[in-house]
């Protein structure tokens, strides 16, 4: 077998890629931090906290951004699930009413537990768009929570270089 010598070099002699390969730059981040504890008893999805609003202007339409949610959540009722899930303005980046996470409380526990979600948007735009967390219970009479005890809570967008 041989070896292949791009442009006749060894491999240990590359340093760099050629300019014409984009490698996913970042190009901007932002964060906002709450240690609020937030509730709700909607079984809709509501607005977690307008504090980990992050508003950002995209550098260029194909431009990639990262969303991270870290936070904590209580469960204080048993067999019951409460959903999770992060919005661009209006629109739902989750599974519809399902959102991008579930935690589900059984056999009388009653957990803090940590939320932590990543997801890796295509916005499409150059105009400002916000991205905020979202919660909603499973059950009527039930309530979800987010940044349980003043836990600190943040919400990190990165915009890559499409």
């Amino acid at each position: 077998m041989s070896i292949v010598k791009p442009n006749n070099n060894t491999i240990s002699a590359i340093t760099a890629l050629p300019a014409a390969i984009t490698t996913g730059k970042v190009l901007q981040v932002i964060t906002a931090t709450d240690q609020t504890d937030r509730t709700t008893t909607s079984t809709s999805f509501v607005t977690a906290s307008n504090t980990l609003s992050v508003a950002i202007t995209p550098s260029a339409t194909s431009s990639k951004m990262y969303i991270q949610l870290n936070s904590t959540c209580h469960i204080n009722t048993t067999n019951y699930a409460r959903y999770y899930t992060i919005y661009r303005d209006s629109t739902n980046l989750g599974n519809g009413d399902q959102g991008m996470t579930a935690l589900y409380a059984e056999n009388n526990a009653d957990p803090v537990v940590a939320l932590n979600m990543g997801f890796l948007d295509s916005p499409n735009t150059t105009s400002q768009i916000t991205y905020q967390p979202y919660f909603r219970t499973g059950s009527s009479g039930q309530a979800a929570w987010l940044t349980w005890d003043q836990t600190k809570s943040s919400m990190t967008v990165f915009e890559i270089a499409g």
